[in-house]
Parts: structure tokens; sequence; C-alpha cells
């Protein structure tokens, strides 16, 4: 019986080595995709528009009371024939027994536009809802941007490693077949060496970045977090012509927290003048109608009524007086946050502004220093393969042209991810 297991286990082996695992699928994304597969996914999003259907119900609420209300009504009294109710109120009237069944309808006649503004006001802080809902938007189309291009650059440092690595290790074989000739020195292949290795730290680091931002925006668009892609290219867009005086008049305009700031002080304003209203009477129409098909005989069998009731505040220790001082003094605070957040809105909009110029402008410098760079490094390497030069020489290049490979193949997505805050900003991202 082992002997079988062996023969079958040798037999199976080739298979189990020759059998290629299949490799997980990667999702292909542009931009566009991405941020659509965001917008779809994101729970926050979903969290922000459930509360705006959940503050478009306040209007129906408030605008309940300018409807009447009816009640159904069925009452059954077993009671000492002819007695009297004699303590706990001021009427007394004669208790019978009976069985009745009847209808309570109330309607309001006029509170003096209170209910009037409470209505303005639930629909103002609806419609501030939806600009927080907005904004809410616009901050999950960022966080996708900014995580579609930290892939694509984090993508192309590990492109930078890998050849970094690939060149190294070529000049370690090099100046090791030049050393066993005794053409160069064991220090020169100790020089090549440590050069090799910091090279497969850089590319350490650089897969991590890349699994990391992998990661992000997978989380992003609500997928796995092993989640691999495949990014497409996305042209490089014009830098901001427009000076920083127009893009601050553009996002004090656009920018959703400065229009929810603005309802809900529109909305603080109208909750005043309802608070206000507090003062005034409120009328209302009251009636009643029924049948009492069982009763003692001194209880008829059918009875209605309709009158009307006029409240009048006279006084209540100031209560009014003080929640319509409160209300003016929240509306207030309100009117003082929006000014703070327009003055915070100008000084984003700024320096958003400069990060993009700045970045826009180090594409082109990077792009010389890399050519520069390059140059330099031909250079040393042929002086060092002339003997003119040592290999610190060589060295001392390789990782300059390293670092400005780097630089270069980072800077376009920093701009790319600085031109998407502008248009954050400014309110514009869509």
């Amino acid at each position: 019986m082992l002997k079988r297991f062996i023969v079958l286990a040798a037999a199976l082996l080739p298979l189990l080595h020759t059998t290629p695992l299949r490799a997980e699928p990667k999702l292909s994304l542009n931009l566009a995709k991405t941020k659509e597969m965001a917008l779809q996914n994101n729970p926050v999003l979903s969290a922000a528009l459930l509360n705006v259907a959940a503050a478009l119900q306040v209007p129906t609420e408030y605008r309940a009371a300018y409807l009447p209300t009816v009640q159904g009504n069925v009452t059954g009294v077993l009671a000492d024939s002819g007695s009297r109710l004699a303590a706990g109120g001021l009427n007394n009237p004669v208790l019978y027994d009976r069985v009745a069944a009847g209808l309570s309808v109330n309607q309001l006649v006029t509170d003096f536009g209170r209910t009037r503004e409470l209505i303005d006001m639930a629909k103002l802080r609806a419609d501030a809802q939806k600009a927080s809902a907005e904004q809410t938007r616009a901050d999950v189309l960022l966080v996708a941007g900014q995580a579609y291009f930290d892939v694509l650059r984090a993508q192309a440092v590990l492109r930078v490693a890998r050849k970094t690595v690939a060149a190294r290790q070529y000049l370690v074989d090099q100046v090791t077949a030049l050393a066993e000739n005794k053409l160069k020195t064991d220090l020169d292949v100790s020089f090549a060496n440590v050069n090799l290795g910091d090279a497969n730290v850089l590319l350490v680091q650089a897969e991590n970045g890349f699994k990391a931002a992998q990661a992000q925006l997978a989380a992003v668009l609500g997928l796995p977090g092993d989640t691999a892609f495949t990014l497409a290219e996305e042209p490089m867009p014009p830098p901001s012509t427009d000076q920083t005086d127009a893009l601050i008049r553009r996002a004090l305009e656009h920018r959703p927290e400065l229009k929810r700031l603005r309802l809900e002080v529109a909305a603080d304003e109208k909750f005043v003048d309802a608070e206000h209203a507090l003062k005034y009477p409120t009328l209302g129409i009251a009636g009643a109608a029924g049948v009492v098909p069982f009763g003692q005989s001194q209880v008829q069998d059918r009875y209605g009524a309709i009158g009307f009731n006029l409240n009048v505040p006279i006084f209540n220790g100031g209560l009014f007086k003080a929640r319509e001082e409160k209300a003016r003094l929240e509306a207030q605070a309100s009117q003082q946050h929006l000014d703070e957040e327009a003055i915070k809105l100008a000084r984003d909009v700024r320096l958003a502004w400069l990060d993009e110029k700045t970045a826009y402008d180090r594409v082109a410098l990077s792009e010389k220093i890399l050519k520069q760079a390059q140059i330099a490094f031909d250079l040393a390497l042929s002086r060092y393969n002339l003997g003119l030069s040592s290999i610190v020489e060589l060295s001392q290049s390789q990782l300059n042209l390293t670092t400005a490979q780097i630089a270069f193949a980072s800077a376009k997505y920093d701009f790319q991810i600085k031109r998407l805050n502008v248009a954050y900003q400014t309110g514009e991202l869509g």
C-alpha cells in the first residue's frame, strides 16, 4: 500500500510543478469610471442622501397643521345613575350609563404666520441638507481622484526602482568580471554591491508603496483590499489660467459649504419670525358629532356641536420672549460662521492655486534635471570605464539619476492631484 502511494505521488509531482497558478484578474479603470464607482459604493454619500430624504419630510410635518384632524371615539360608561363629579374639576357633569360613538374634528384657522414660517424654515433646512450632500459628493470625488493618481505615481516609481536594480546589477556583474581580471579593485566591487543593495531597498519600498496605494483605491471604491488595478493614463490638464481673485469669486458662488451655511442662516431667520409669532393669538374651530345607541333616558340618542377657540397669550413668565431672543442670537452666530467660512475658503483657494502652479513648474524643471542627470551619468560611466574616475563618482551619478527619475515620474501625477484640488476648492469638481 505504501509503495503504491509513493508511485502515485511521484506521478503527480510533475503535474503539481507544471500547473500554473491562475492569476487574479485586474480591474481596468479610467478616471471617469473610478469616480462613478466611488459615488455608487461610498456609504458616507449614501447616508448623506438618506439624510436629504429625511429632511424633505419635515415641511410636510409642519404643513399638517393647516389640515383638519379627525378622530373617532367610542365611549362606554357604567355609573351610579344621576351622580355628579364632585371633586377634581370646575365642571360637574351628570354621569349616566351609556354607550356612544362619534367623530371629533379640529381645524386651525390662523396662527398669524407661525406655521408658515416653520414650513419655510424646514424647506430651507432641507435645501441645506442637499448642499451638505453635494459637499459629501465632492469629497468622495476628490478622494477618488487622489487615490487614482497615487496608484499611477506609485506604479511609475516602481518601474524606476526595477530599472535601477537591473542597471546596478549589470554594473555589479561588469565590475566583478573586471576585478577578477585585475582590471578593477575589490573596493570597486564593494561600492557596486552597496549601490545594488540601496536599489533593492528602493524596490522593496516602491513595491510596498504600490500595494498601499492600490489598497487605498480599493477602499475608496468599496472593493476588497487585495484588488489589483490596471489604470489608464489621463491626459495632462492645462494649468489654471484664472487669477486667484476670479477663482475665489467662483468658489464663493459654487462651494457647497457656503450654500449650506447661507441656507442655514436663512432658516434661522425664519425660525426667529416663527418664535416671534408665538406672541400672537391662535384661532381654531372644533366640532363633534355622534350617536348614542344605548343609554339612560336622560341621554339623547345623538349629539353634535361646533365652536371656535381663540387662544390669546397674556403672560407666561417671559418664555416666548426668551425663545425669540435665543433664536435671534443663534441666527447671528450662524452668520458669523458663514463669514468665517468665506475667509477660510479664500485662503484655501489661494493655497491650492499656488500648489498647482508650483507642481506645474516642477514638471518642466524635473524633466530638465533628468536630462542633465542622464548626461552626467553617461559621462561618469565613460570616465569610469576609461579609468579616469573612481567608483565614488559613478555611484554619485547613479544616485542623482535615480533621484531625478523618481522626481520626474512623480511630478506629473502631483500636478494632476493639485489640479483636482483647485477644482474642488472652487466647487467645480464633477
